[in-house]
C-alpha cells in the first residue's frame, strides 16, 4: 500500500471513532471521562492529618525514636525532633538553622533554664497543650520568653492577669517588666493604680525601692480621693525602716502635689513632719505660696499643680434641650475611663435652668417647664440620691445664670438676670445656706438673659447675653463687699447663648450666636480670655465647631465643652481646652446630643 493510502486509512479511522463518539457509540469510557473539561478536579481534605500526624510525631517523642538532638538541662536529659522545635521556637529555628555551632551538634545544653518548666515547653511543642499553676507559672513564662515560645509565653500572661490582686499587682508588674511582657506589665500597673489605696497596705509596697515608688507616685492615674492619700502612702513607707529611708524624703516628696493639700494639711501634717527634712522646706514653700498668692498661680504652675485625674471628680450633664421638647435625665462623664455613663433624672423637666454645687448637692434652679417660667428650686443630694424642694426665688426665672460665690460650705449661690416670660431682667438673687432663703441684691446696669455667669477672685460676673435688642457684648462685675455692679471691657464679639467659665486665674467665653433676638444668627466657634488684671479680651483657639447653649466646667484644671445647638442640631461633642497648647481636643460624645445642658463638676466617690 502506498504512502498515500496509508494517509487516507488512518484518517477514514479517526472519522468513524469520532462518528461513533458522537453518536453515543461505547468507546473506553474511563478516559473519556477523565478528559472531559464538565467535571473540574476533586481536592480530598483530610481535617484529622495534621491533628494525626503530630500526634504520631509526639509518640515518636515520647519512645525516643528517631530524635535527632538531646536538649540538656541540670541533670535532665529530653531527646527531641529539631523539626519540631524549629517549627514552634524562633529561638532554636536561629539555632538549627544558622551557622551557629549547636546546628551541627547532637547535645545542646541550655544554661539557667529549669529542667521541669523545659520539659513542659518541649511537651507544649509537641501537643498545643500547657499546664499552668500558681506556683509554676512564673518559671514557664521566664522560659517561654527566653525560648522565644510567644504562644505559650502569652497563655502565662493571660494567666497571671487573671490573678492580679492588691497583694501581688506590683509583683507581677515587676517581674512582667524583667520578661518585657509589655501588656501584662501594662495591665498590671492599670491594675495598681485603680487599687492604689489596696495595694499599699500589703508587703509588696512596703518592699519597694525609692526608684520603683517615685515611679509609682509620679502617675496621675492613681486612684485616690485626695492628694493626702498619696501624702500618707509615702509617709507609710518611709516609716516603714526610717532610718534607712528618711534620706529619700525630699526626691520622693516632689512626686506629691503639695499645692493641692488644704492649707490646714499643709501646715498640720507636712510640714510637722518634713519641715525639719532638709531639702523638703522649699517643696513646702513653694505650696504655701500656691496658696496665699492666687494671682501668681500661672507663675507657679508644674506637674504638682495639677490634679491627679481621679480627684478631679466627675462632670454631670444635667438637661437640656435634646430634639425631643427637652431632656430630664443626667449623664455623667469619668475621666479616667473616658465613658460618659446614664446617671439619676431630674425630679421634673426643666430647660434653661441654672444649677450650681454646694455641700455635695446639686441646687437646681428656674427654668421654665414648656408653658411657664418657674422659681422653683429643687436640691439633689449626691451622697443619698434622693431630691429634696427648697424655697423659690422672688422672682421666676429663665435663662438665668448661676454660680456659687467662695469655697466654703456656706457659700451664697445667685441667680442672675434671665427672662421672667414677659421681660428680660436686670435683677439678681442670693441664696443664704443658713437662713435657708433668697435675698434681692443690686441689680445689674442692664438686662440681659441666656448670658455667661461665673465667679472670679471672690467677685462676680456677668458676661455677654441678650435684651430685647440685640446680642450683648458687655461684661459686668459684682462686689459683693459694697454690693455693687461696675462695667468691665467688652468683649471682642456679641454672644447670646454664651458659656462662661473661670480658670486659671481668667474668664473663659465659649460660643454663641450674635443676631438680634427677634432673628436667627450663625453660631460662633470663637473663643476669649478675659484678663481682670489688665481688663481685656484676647481671642483663643477656636472650637471645632461653631454653635451655642454649650455647657461648660471646669474639671481639674481644664476646660470642659459640652454639647450645644449648630442651628441645625444638638450637638453630642464633647471638647477639652489645652491651656499649654493653645488648642481644644475632643473627649467621648455625649450619648444624646443637647443643648443648654447645665454642666458641673461634683467630687469624686469615696473609696473602700
Amino acid at each position: 500500500m502506498s504512502t498515500c493510502d496509508s494517509q487516507r486509512a488512518e484518517a477514514s479511522r479517526d472519522n468513524v471513532s469520532q462518528n461513533s463518539v458522537d453518536e453515543g457509540l461505547p468507546r473506553e469510557l474511563s478516559q473519556l471521562s477523565l478528559s472531559s473539561g464538565s467535571s473540574p478536579d476533586e481536592f480530598h481534605c483530610n481535617k484529622g492529618h495534621s491533628e494525626a500526624t503530630l500526634k504520631n510525631i509526639f509518640g515518636y517523642y515520647q519512645s525516643q525514636k528517631l530524635c535527632d538532638v538531646v536538649l540538656i538541662a541540670g541533670t535532665c536529659r529530653i531527646p527531641v525532633h529539631k523539626l519540631v522545635l524549629v517549627s514552634c521556637s524562633e529561638y532554636f529555628a536561629a539555632m538549627f538553622m544558622g551557622s551557629l555551632q549547636e546546628s551541627k551538634s547532637s547535645e545542646i545544653t541550655l544554661e539557667r533554664v529549669d529542667p521541669q518548666a523545659l520539659k513542659t515547653l518541649v511537651n507544649y511543642c509537641y501537643t498545643g497543650i500547657i499546664e499552668l499553676s500558681e506556683d509554676t507559672v512564673e518559671v514557664i513564662l521566664s522560659t517561654a520568653t527566653l525560648l522565644q515560645l510567644n504562644v505559650a509565653a502569652k497563655a502565662c500572661c493571660d494567666f497571671l492577669e487573671k490573678q492580679l490582686d492588691p497583694c501581688n499587682s506590683l509583683g507581677i508588674a515587676l517581674f512582667a517588666e524583667q520578661q518585657s511582657c509589655l501588656s501584662l506589665h501594662k495591665s498590671a500597673m492599670q491594675y495598681t493604680y485603680q487599687h492604689f489605696m489596696q495595694v499599699v497596705k500589703n508587703d509588696e509596697f512596703l518592699r519597694l525601692s525609692e526608684e520603683q515608688l517615685s515611679n509609682l507616685l509620679n502617675s496621675d492615674d492613681l486612684n485616690v480621693v485626695t492628694e493626702e492619700n498619696v501624702f500618707e502612702s509615702l509617709m507609710l513607707w518611709v516609716q516603714h525602716d526610717v532610718a534607712d529611708r528618711q534620706k529619700y524624703l525630699p526626691n520622693l516628696l516632689k512626686f506629691v502635689k503639695l499645692p493641692l493639700l488644704s492649707s490646714e494639711y499643709l501646715i498640720d501634717k507636712v510640714e510637722f513632719t518634713c519641715g525639719n527634712v532638709v531639702g523638703c522646706q522649699p517643696l513646702i514653700m513653694e505650696a504655701v505660696k500656691w496658696h496665699l498668692l492666687p494671682e501668681r498661680r500661672s507663675l507657679l504652675f508644674s506637674h504638682r499643680t495639677r490634679p491627679r485625674t481621679s480627684t478631679i471628680g466627675r462632670l454631670l450633664a444635667i438637661g437640656g434641650m435634646d430634639g425631643y421638647k427637652g431632656a430630664s435625665n443626667m449623664e455623667m462623664y469619668d475621666p479616667r475611663t473616658n465613658t460618659w455613663s446614664p446617671y439619676m433624672r431630674m425630679g421634673a423637666r426643666r430647660l434653661q435652668f441654672g444649677v450650681a454645687v454646694l455641700q455635695n448637692k446639686l441646687v437646681v434652679v428656674g427654668g421654665r417647664d414648656g408653658l411657664k417660667t418657674l422659681n422653683t428650686v429643687e436640691c439633689f443630694d449626691l451622697t443619698s440620691l434622693s431630691w429634696s424642694t427648697l424655697a423659690p426665688m422672688n422672682t421666676h426665672r429663665h435663662g438665668l445664670g448661676v454660680t456659687v460665690l467662695g469655697d466654703g460650705p456656706n457659700s451664697p449661690i445667685y441667680a442672675v438676670g434671665g427672662h421672667d416670660g414677659w421681660i428680660y431682667l436686670n435683677s439678681v438673687e442670693r441664696w443664704d445656706a443658713c437662713s435657708r432663703s433668697w435675698t434681692i441684691v443690686a441689680n445689674m446696669s442692664g438686662a440681659r438673659s441666656t448670658c455667661g455667669v461665673a465667679a472670679l477672685r471672690g467677685r462676680l460676673y456677668a458676661v455677654g447675653g441678650r435684651d430685647s435688642g440685640a446680642c450683648l457684648r458687655s461684661v459686668e462685675c459684682y462686689h459683693p463687699a459694697t454690693n455693687h455692679w461696675t462695667a468691665c471691657a467688652p468683649m471682642n464679639r456679641r454672644r447670646g447663648g454664651v458659656s462662661v467659665c473661670a480658670a486659671d486665674g481668667y474668664l473663659y467665653a465659649l460660643g454663641g450666636h450674635e443676631a438680634p433676638a427677634n432673628a436667627t444668627g450663625g453660631r460662633l466657634a470663637c473663643v476669649e480670655r478675659y484678663d481682670p488684671i489688665a481688663d481685656n479680651w484676647v481671642l483663643l483657639a477656636r472650637l471645632s465647631y461653631g454653635r451655642d447653649a454649650i455647657g461648660s466646667c471646669l474639671l481639674g484644671d481644664r476646660i470642659i465643652a459640652v454639647g450645644g445647638y449648630d442651628g441645625v442640631k444638638y450637638l453630642c461633642v464633647v471638647e477639652v481646652y489645652d491651656s499649654e497648647s493653645n488648642c481644644w481636643r475632643k473627649l467621648a460624645p455625649l450619648t444624646t446630643g443637647r443643648a443648654g445642658a447645665a454642666v458641673v463638676a461634683i467630687p469624686p466617690p469615696r473609696l473602700c
